[in-house]
């Protein structure tokens, strides 16, 4: 077999897969303003799938960016996800991007209660002010918490993106937040991954900074 490789300079590689993967998505026409969303997960991820199961809340690509513009903070359920966020972008507009999974407290509140790590992380985030961006990519204890919380008034979340992986709750815990009347962008099925959590959140950082930029 004879393998033939492109001829593309390091600084032009992300450009030609953003290029590939219009060419591959072929004459599918998405929605302007989920566009450059989509088609972060899919370079992250390589599955075009997302294509067919990320779902959004109506208006959700405009609040989500003027959130961010006001200052809003990004909540991660792993440090994988935080690690992968623009935490630069995102302090130019006043947020910061926070973890709580690996801290004393919350592994208290959680031994105690009986919960998980992510649940009493959650919690903790209910007491930040500011707006607040939840992006869960691991745990689908931390979806269902949000919506526990949403349902009974206590948090109100600028957006929730909902992409945990695996089998156990995920499925249904996605449901739930897509159930309330938050912002979300949820990954509808058993895949995600703080992979895909950190791009949703890098793409909208993008979006926003290439508006800036005008």
């Amino acid at each position: 077999m004879k393998v033939t490789l492109e001829n593309v300079l390091p600084g032009e590689i992300e450009a030609r897969s953003f290029e590939i993967i219009t060419e591959e998505l072929g004459g599918r026409k998405l929605d302007e303003d989920k566009a450059p969303v989509i088609k972060r997960v899919i370079h992250t991820s390589a599955d075009f799938e997302y294509a067919d199961t990320l779902c959004f809340s109506d208006g959700v690509i405009g609040k989500a960016l003027e959130a961010i513009r006001c200052g809003a903070s990004i909540v991660t359920d792993t440090q994988m996800g935080r690690s992968g966020i623009n935490k630069r972008s995102l302090a130019r507009y006043g947020g910061q991007v926070y973890c709580f999974m690996g801290d004393e407290d919350v592994a208290r509140q959680a031994r105690e209660n009986g919960t998980t790590r992510a649940v009493a992380g959650v919690d903790k985030a209910a007491s930040m002010e500011g707006p607040l961006i939840f992006a869960v990519g691991n745990a689908p204890t931390a979806l269902v918490r949000l919506y526990e919380l949403i349902k009974e008034g206590r948090i109100h979340p600028a957006l929730v993106i909902g992409v945990p992986v695996g089998f156990v709750n995920v499925v249904q815990s996605k449901e739930l937040i897509m159930a309330t009347e938050v912002p979300y962008i949820v990954a509808r099925g058993r895949k995600g991954g703080s992979n895909v959590a950190a791009a949703i959140c890098n793409a909208l950082l993008y979006m926003i900074d290439e508006t800036r930029g005008q």
